[in-house]
């Protein structure tokens, strides 16, 4: 067995970004998060409908893959997010 900082790994970094920008894994993290936000749209608070009426899901390039984020637009969207949650409940009920 070897003993602590005698084993070294070397990652092929080429096929790690093949993967991740692939068709597969694009299609997973898009479901995820749609998912996440069709459940957020649904146990949303409703006063005017104009916070569960703007809860988006939005795409963003970063250095490794395709990433999908689960945003509301609404002005009072951090306002309703401290006071309910709805967002941060909604992310780990579409990871369940």
């Amino acid at each position: 067995m070897p003993r602590a900082g005698q084993t070294t790994v070397e990652f092929n970094q080429a096929f790690f970004d093949t993967i991740l920008r692939s068709a597969g894994v694009d299609s997973l993290s898009k479901g995820a998060a749609q998912s996440a936000a069709g459940i957020a749209r649904s146990t949303a608070p409703v006063d005017t409908g104009s916070y569960r009426d703007q809860i988006r899901v939005e795409t963003r390039e970063s250095r490794y893959r395709r990433v999908y984020r689960v945003v509301g637009n609404d002005p009072k969207t951090l306002l309703i997010e401290s006071k309910t949650g709805n967002l941060a409940r909604a992310l780990k009920a579409a990871g369940k």
